[in-house]
Parts: structure tokens; sequence; C-alpha cells
């Protein structure tokens, strides 16, 4: 049978020799459209054709991808890989699963610093230390580039950064000359190429910024083509509130809005998932573009910090470990601990207590004998109360100390994969299982989050289809951040392809033993470049900085309007 040509490139027999033909696999195609077998046709970085049965065409290298899924390479929407990537590049444990995109910048991004910024980054580097030797999230993605990473990057310029660039840890409101030069700020990063502006409202200090501040913010993002991003103020008790804030934000700055990591954090929360599709959906409805990512576990990771009120902690780290020292500060900390935040989100009281609170990573060398144990099994070997235990690790460790929180409904995960407009993102690193990584313990989303889309919730709970879940893995998050020719195999597009066994293809990483990689992705092409060959990491680290509408590198200068 002839080859039908989907994408019209060269692809007859005639023809020079292509670089890569991946032959015969089942083509996912990222549109959400049928699948269907045929060839992928790569030259350089980019595809040149996709047909639907054989080509006639040949080239110098061809991949025989019989009984496997091809697919376009999975973005990450919430990746915390920025450190991790400088420390090994080769973004392990997602590359493994067919990540070819990390998308950063919850809340804070790695620019826009200053020289106090830069000292306390330093102070607080636990396990990964490294030099900051970049001023501007531009310079970032230039220093990235430079060194080299296998995963492509991408960034949203973070509302903390830009407010403590100006206004330091405090929880203090902006002048209006502080706000410009805040909303100066993210114009400059939007002109770099950041995708938008992000936030992460219940951590001091980016909680510190009031509706209106993250409204005129947006606003500037929105100018340059960009969209708002959120951890909103909460996931808990004032869920709904906050999906009309992050509603309100898109509405008066004209940005499309995402929810990050979208849940219903404490078992008293969990019927909230009703209210907030519907007002997702009202919203779409209105012509707003309202979307969300989610990661697909019922336990969250984050530190202590949200296990405690956040007035305690203005001013930033320093402070808080002061305050902690005083008895008063103690007494009135540990009995908020105890019950739902008030003004603030307590995700330690929404879990359910120390029980529930999984101690995952620590600075100090000392404490790392209580990594992978309960607050509480700590507490009681110390023969202290887990909230002044709380108060002891955070003072003692020099950090806010890593944890997990069991705080959402399997019930609620499995539904929300299904959602059409729900992308999906780790909010983790990308370790491997190897050197210095395994000093802590880390969340098994880091090392399972797509493989588990694909494996549990599409192969065996049917939670949503395997075309639906590869499109909001690829060109629905694509498209959604404006990147241009990413997200779908056709001609064209960058050679960002995952070949995969969709009948194989498994998480492995638990909280008893998080660092295992997925298995049954074999093959990964980034820019055309395998990087994964036979469920293998090849080394290369063709990866590149991708940029945002308002990029002034682009031909025609970029989308920032005056």
């Amino acid at each position: 049978m002839s080859a039908t040509i989907i994408s019209c490139g060269e692809a007859t027999q005639d023809a020079a020799p292509h670089d890569l033909i991946i032959r015969g696999g089942t083509i996912v195609n990222g549109s959400g459209d049928a699948r269907f077998t045929g060839d992928v046709i790569v030259d350089g970085d980019r595809i040149v054709a996709v047909t639907k049965g054989a080509s006639p065409a040949q080239a110098t290298e061809e991949i025989d991808a019989s009984g496997l899924i091809v697919a376009p390479g999975f973005i990450n929407m919430l990746s915390w890989a920025p450190h991790t990537l400088i420390v090994d590049g080769r973004g392990m444990s997602d590359v493994l699963q067919g990540v070819t995109l990390e998308v950063m910048g919850e809340g804070s991004s790695m620019g826009p610093l200053n020289d106090a910024m830069k000292q306390t980054a330093v102070n607080q580097q636990g396990d990964l230390r490294f030099d900051i030797e970049w001023t501007s999230l531009g310079d970032y993605f230039d220093y990235m580039e430079a060194r080299g990473i296998s995963p492509n990057i991408a960034s949203f310029v973070g509302a903390e950064t830009v407010r403590v660039h100006e206004l330091g840890e405090d929880d203090i409101d902006p002048t209006p000359d502080q706000l410009a030069a805040m909303r100066g700020l993210v114009r400059s990063a939007m002109e770099e190429g950041a995708l938008g502006v992000g936030s992460s409202l219940i951590y001091a200090p980016g909680t510190f910024a009031e509706t209106d501040e993250l409204v005129a913010l947006t606003t500037e993002a929105a100018k340059c083509g960009g969209m708002y991003i959120s951890h909103m103020r909460s996931e808990g008790g004032k869920l709904l509130e906050a999906v009309d804030e992050l509603i309100t934000i898109a509405r008066e700055s004209g940005a499309p809005a995402e929810i990050y990591h979208f849940k219903q954090g404490g078992k008293d929360n969990w019927s909230k998932i009703d209210g907030a599709i519907e007002r997702v959906e009202a919203a779409r409805a209105e012509g707003l573009r309202i979307t969300a990512d989610m990661y697909t576990y019922t336990a969250g990771a984050t530190g202590l910090d949200a296990a405690m009120p956040t007035w305690v902690q203005a001013g930033g780290y320093p402070k808080w470990r002061e305050r902690l020292q005083d008895p008063e500060i103690r007494k009135r900390v540990a009995e908020e601990m105890k019950h739902p935040g008030d003004g603030w989100e307590n995700l330690y009281a929404d879990a359910g207590g120390p029980e529930k609170t999984l101690l995952m990573g620590f600075n100090n060398p000392e404490l790392k004998k209580y990594t992978g144990m309960t607050l509480a099994e700590v507490a009681a070997e110390r023969g202290t109360s887990p909230e002044e235990t709380a108060m002891d690790l955070v003072i003692e460790d020099g950090s806010r100390v890593g944890v997990a929180y069991f705080l959402m409904d399997e019930d609620n995960v499995k539904r929300a994969v299904g959602l059409p407009w729900m992308s999906f993102g780790s909010d983790a690193g990308a370790p491997a299982t190897e050197g210095v990584f395994l000093k802590s313990s880390t969340h098994p989303r880091a090392y399972g989050n797509f493989a588990r889309v694909l494996g549990k919730y599409v192969r065996e709970e049917g939670a949503t289809t395997l075309e639906s879940a590869v499109h909001r893995m690829t060109a629905f998050p694509a498209s959604n951040l404006g990147i241009r020719d990413r997200g779908t195999l056709k001609e064209g597009q960058y050679a960002d392809i995952v070949v995969f066994d969709a009948a194989t293809i498994t998480d492995h990483a638990t909280y008893e033993n998080p660092h295992q990689y997925a298995t049954g992705v074999r093959d990964v092409f980034i820019n055309g470049v395998q990087v994964v060959k036979g469920g293998e990491h090849t080394g290369a680290t063709p990866g590149r900085a991708l940029r945002g509408a308002g990029w002034t590198g682009w031909p025609d200068g970029g989308a920032c309007a005056d």
C-alpha cells in the first residue's frame, strides 16, 4: 500500500536520504485525533513528513517502531529542575519518561536577581551546590544552553522574585514607584523570553502579594502575549475563593490563567472539586482561557514552612529561625499549627497532623537519619511534641525541611485526569538514581508522574483515552504557553519525539523508595537528536531554552505592545 502524506514534506523514494525515519509506529500525533500507523521523517532538528502507511523514502538512520506508540515529546508544566539540571544536565528522571520540555517558574524564577538575592540563594543551598553566574532570566537561559542540557527549558518570571528584588521578604505593600519597577522587571523578563507571570501564594514572601499587585504584574505579561499561572492562595479551606481570585486576575489583566497542581487538600475539602470545576468551566464559557495542570498522586511535597503561619516567616529564613527560638512565639506557633490556618494555608493540619507528614529532605547531615520517617515518629524519638519537633528541625537544618503531606483523595485525582482542560506537571526536579541525589529522598512524582498518567490512569483505569492524554501532555500545553513549532507530529515542527510501549509503560517510584526510574519509554529525540535509545540515556545534551511570544529575538521582534 502506498503512503499517504499527512504532512506535505518530502517523502519520495528518489529524494536524497533523510537523516531519520521512525518506521511503522502507531502515531498519536498530539492533536487528539485517532491514532494511525505510519512513519515520521526527520531532517536536522525538524520533522519534514508524517505518513499514513509505509513511506518509500530512505534515511541514514531508520528505527523500527512497530507495535509502539510514537508521540510528540511530553511537556512538564510544573518543573523544579532549574537546580537539578545545573548539577546533572541529563534530566534523567523526566527524560526517561519522555519529557522533552521542562517549564519552570512557580512563584520564583532564576532571574531577575540582585546581589542580595544571589547571596541568599547560595546560603540556602543544600545537597545541590553551584555558583550563580547569571543575573537575569535571559542570562540563565544562555548559561544553561552553554552548559549543556538534554531537555528543553522554558520559564515564567516569578511574581515572588520580582517582589523580593524590589521589596525584600517583608510583609509590605509596594509604593507606586516600587510597583512600577516591578512591572518593568516583568516587561524585561518577557522580552528575554519568559512565558508570563508565575505566583505561589501560600508561601512567604509570595503570599504577601495582594490581588491588585498580581493584576498589575500580569497586565505587563499580557501585553507581551504571556499568561498567568498560580499555586493559588488556597487549595483547601478557601479553595473556591482562590479559584475566584485567579479568574479575577485573568479577567482584569487580559491574560489567560492556569491553576498549578489542581487539587483539593484535606478530607474536609475533597467535596469542593465540584465547585472548582464549575468555576473553571463557567469562566471558560465566558470566553476566558482558564486551564489547570496536576500531578497524579495523593500527597503533595513542600516544606515545614507550609505547617507554620506566614507571619513568623516574614523577612526570610534568618528572621524565621530567630523567631522560632523565642519561647512565647513558639507557644503561639505551636497552637496555630494544630488548627486550620486563619489567613494562611496550613497543610500540616489539612493532612491530619504528624502521622501524615513524611520527612524527605534535610541539609544538615546529622538530621538525614530522619529521612523517610513521619514527623510523629521523629517527635516520639526525640521526646518532644510534633509541633516543637517541627520548629526544632527548621532551626537545626538551616532550611524549611522537605516534607510530603498526604492531602488528596484518589477518586478526585482520577476524575481530574480526565478533564479536557487539564495538563500535567511533576512539581519536582529531574534527578538521577546516583550521586548527590541519593543524599535525600524525594516525592515519587519526580520519577513517575508522566508514566503514571499513561500506565495507571490510561491503560489500567481508563480515566481518559491515550489520544486525549497525549494531547494534554503535548499540543495542549504547547498552545497554552505559546510555544512555537512544538507539541505535534507534523511537518515543520521541531523533532521532539517519544517512542514508548503503551502496554508496559509503568512508574516504579514509591514514597518508601522514590529513586526508581519509570520503564516503557524506548526512544526519545529532542531537537532531532536521540537522547534515549533502548531505554538508556545516550548522554546527548541538545536541549534549548524556548522563549515566549514577547522575546525580542524573534524575527518579528516579539509581541510586546507599548
